[in-house]
């Protein structure tokens, strides 16, 4: 049984660079043979998600997700030198120990290398705190290696090969599933 992935993006843009970047990642763990789902927060019902109502059916099933997964990739665009508040209501609503068990690869992108620390100094801290097993060594890309056009989006290959490099030390780092027969 393969293990289950999923990315938890927290853009509130329909049009995020972070989203391109996360789903260049699921395509290669898919690849790889992994089970691979995509959940971008700014989908769930915005009142129930700043209302904290972990009972409806929306934020429940994404709850839910989060607890399936065998690991997350968690990636934001950097705002105001931080992961954005969009995420951070969403993983305000995982219990204390949320990510136990879970290896979690952390990614962020933005306009800046100014903002390269985002995701040692603001998101690794919260992963933490919230039980995370391992986080990888995470990866900030520049808004500009997402190149758009007439094709699919598509990452400039220096990007893309860095990216490719955390994507395998994630994958590596998760933890073998057994069956039991």
């Amino acid at each position: 049984m393969p293990s289950k992935l999923l990315a938890l993006t927290g853009s509130p843009s329909a049009h995020s660079r972070t989203e391109v970047v996360a789903d260049h990642v699921l395509r290669r763990l898919a690849h790889a043979g992994f089970e691979t789902a995509h959940l971008a927060v700014r989908t769930l019902p915005a009142a129930d998600l700043l209302s904290a109502r972990r009972g409806e059916p929306e934020i429940r099933r994404a709850l839910e997700a989060v607890a399936d997964a065998d690991g997350l990739v968690i990636a934001t665009p950097v705002y105001k030198a931080s992961y954005t508040g969009l995420l951070k209501a969403f993983l305000d609503l995982l219990p204390q120990d949320g990510l136990a068990g879970k290896t979690v690869l952390p990614l962020a992108t933005g306009g800046s290398l100014a903002h390269v620390l985002t995701i040692d100094y603001a998101l690794r801290p919260v992963l933490a705190a919230l039980g995370a097993r391992h986080v990888t060594a995470g990866r900030f890309v520049l808004d500009s290696s997402v190149e758009r056009g007439d094709g699919p989006d598509r990452l400039r290959p220096e990007a893309e090969l860095d990216l490719y490099q955390a994507v395998d030390e994630f994958a590596d780092a998760l933890p073998a599933l057994t069956t039991v027969p």
